[in-house]
């Protein structure tokens, strides 16, 4: 993913500002705290039950581990009705992106070599940081606000009062130490799929073949786990991701092709 780090305004680098982060799911994984309480107890409290869930989650559906329930659902070894209530869950969003995405989005026919294996990787990181801070939503109500950044996947939620948005810089995919845009967000989510950070790795799998007309798919939306989906999903469809994007209702982003051509859109709900 090439979105940088959700940054906080100045005035509050101070004592009303913290950040944590840990190595989760093979990627630094950064909560942001800012507010009156940034540094207390409760907010301390809060971020762990968010890395203690993701640990949990990476435990349950890494391919990297061979005793999590993705890979034995993948061997055979249990059935789909055998996992756990999460595993099901993902299967039927899976689904529902597939249809969402025309077959741009398929979690069953995106591992090279493996055609029809089960492989929810594209969506579990939006749906795992979504799901995960929920444990950070009583900051909300105390006045604090906060950002989560998985990867470059970013959500951020403001207190009630607090009218000042988070910043978040979009990476040039062809120099990652430039800044093509930046986008200010209160309460949604940014997602960005590409070539920048692990080369040629999305397949299509419509041709199974890697996806390449693309160098980098940004989504800014409501949802952590649609905007992962459809930034996926717009790198896979190549130089139709233009048209594509017009139709995702709610959204707005911008598409860096392979040329260096730069498309933006922004739709209303």
């Amino acid at each position: 993913m090439s979105a940088q780090a959700a940054t906080a305004p100045a005035a509050a680098r101070s004592s009303s500002f913290r950040a944590w982060v840990e190595q989760i799911m093979g990627m630094p994984i950064s909560v942001q705290v800012r507010g009156e309480g940034a540094r207390s107890q409760a907010a301390d409290d809060a971020v762990r039950a968010v890395f203690d869930h993701l640990r949990v989650i990476e435990a349950r559906f890494s391919t990297y581990r061979p005793d999590s329930e993705v890979s034995r659902l993948q061997r055979g070894d249990i059935t789909l009705e055998e996992c756990s209530a999460d595993v099901r869950e993902v299967e039927r969003l899976c689904r529902t992106a597939l249809e969402r995405t025309a077959g741009a989005f398929d979690a069953w026919n995106c591992v090279p070599g493996r055609p029809g294996v089960f492989d929810p990787t594209g969506l579990v990181k939006g749906w795992a940081v979504a799901r995960a801070a929920r444990r950070l939503g009583t900051l909300n109500e105390t006045g604090l606000s906060w950002a989560v950044n998985a990867g470059g996947d970013i959500l951020v939620r403001n207190a009630p009062d607090d009218a000042v948005p988070w910043v978040i810089g979009i990476e040039d995919p062809f120099d990652r130490t430039k800044v093509l845009a930046t986008v200010p967000v209160r309460d949604g989510a940014v997602a960005t799929s590409g070539l920048a950070a692990r080369g040629a790795h999305i397949v299509d799998p419509r041709r199974r073949e890697p996806a390449v007309e693309v160098a980098a798919a940004t989504v800014v939306g409501p949802s952590l786990t649609w905007a992962d989906v459809f930034a996926t999903a717009l790198v896979v469809r190549g130089h139709q991701s233009v048209a594509w994007a017009r139709g995702l209702h709610g959204t707005a982003g911008m598409i860096v092709m392979a040329d260096g051509a730069m498309h933006r859109w922004a739709n209303e709900a």
